[in-house]
């Protein structure tokens, strides 16, 4: 589960999830919600893989939206359906979309970056709990 929240002139997104594979994967998808509005615009037909250098969640967290974002950036890679595995190292996440064509979907924000600001992930009674700050 994930909401979107206001913050300031940024947007905010709250994630919560039984694992952590999850809330990467649940972040993801929030992630690009902020970014086309509804996910359900874009069609899974091309997959990308990523690895994430690192131990700590909260910075996990940070270098995977980060990539996903980059991808986007550089490729305009949409994407909706994400599996994550975290390990000892870091994490291998693949992120399933296509390319983003003006007929077919649109765009709802222009993320500049996914920020340090109030990032945080922990654990809770039902799994993890993240928040993160997106400069629009």
């Amino acid at each position: 589960m994930h909401e979107v929240f206001e913050h300031t002139a940024d947007l905010g997104l709250r994630v919560q999830a039984p694992s952590l594979e999850v809330l990467f994967a649940e972040a993801g998808v929030g992630l690009f919600e902020i970014i086309a509005g509804d996910v359900q615009q874009i069609r899974p037909r091309v997959a990308r893989s990523f690895e994430v250098a690192g131990t700590d969640p909260v910075w996990l967290l940070l270098d995977w939206t980060t990539e996903l974002l980059a991808a986007f950036g550089v490729e305009k890679m949409l994407f909706r359906e994400f599996a994550v595995t975290v390990h000892a190292t870091g994490l291998r996440g693949t992120a399933r979309g296509e390319p983003y064509d003006p007929a077919i979907h649109t765009l709802a924000h222009e993320i500049k970056a996914v920020t340090q600001h109030e990032l945080d992930v922990h654990r809770t009674a039902a799994g993890w709990e993240a928040t993160l700050i997106v400069d629009i």
